[in-house]
């Protein structure tokens, strides 16, 4: 970790932070103990700005540059977006199709044919193309999928930290 700048910000492979480096978890830090890095960071990433500020916060993040590129949304130093999970919404799912199999023993049977919808009886053709036969199913005929639940939205990781120097060279060389 030779001379590293103050604020600089690297990865380690390790789940400790170096001597002279904190993990860039979010934390707040006492501004009478870290001046150097206030001046740098001030409050960009949270704090009061009179007794503590905030280090970055890059768990479950990737780092991504201020600015704006062309054709693309501006970014300010310290913004935040995306999420670690996601609840799809009915209109985000691509639309699909849920057959139902059905067996032509009649459904007097105690064991349909393969546990599917059997056919019914008295000569109606429940299975009929013919739409004069159509019957809607019951609600509860197919349950719902997916149960409202989140899914993980974090893009392929290795282990590693995000750690930021507390001290070293400072003012930044140019």
């Amino acid at each position: 970790m030779a001379d590293p700048f103050v604020a600089e910000i690297r990865i380690f492979p390790f789940n400790f932070a170096p001597k002279g480096w904190a993990f860039c978890n979010g934390q707040l830090m006492p501004i009478s103990q870290n001046t150097a890095l206030f001046s740098l960071l001030g409050t960009t990433y949270g704090g009061d700005g009179k007794s503590n500020f905030a280090l970055p916060d890059l768990e479950g993040r990737a780092p991504m540059h201020p600015g704006q590129g062309p054709g693309l949304s501006l970014h300010d130093l310290g913004e935040t977006g995306g999420s670690e999970t996601v609840t799809l919404l009915q209109s985000e799912i691509p639309s699909h199709a849920h057959g139902a199999k059905a067996s032509s023993r009649p459904a007097t049977e105690n064991d349909p044919a393969g546990q599917y919808l059997a056919a019914g009886t008295g000569g109606i053709q429940a299975y009929n193309p013919n739409a004069q036969n159509l019957t809607q199913m019951a609600p509860e005929t197919l349950a719902p999928a997916g149960g409202d639940a989140p899914h993980n939205n974090l893009m392929p990781y290795l282990t590693f930290n995000f750690c930021i120097a507390l001290q070293g060279v400072f003012p930044p060389r140019p």
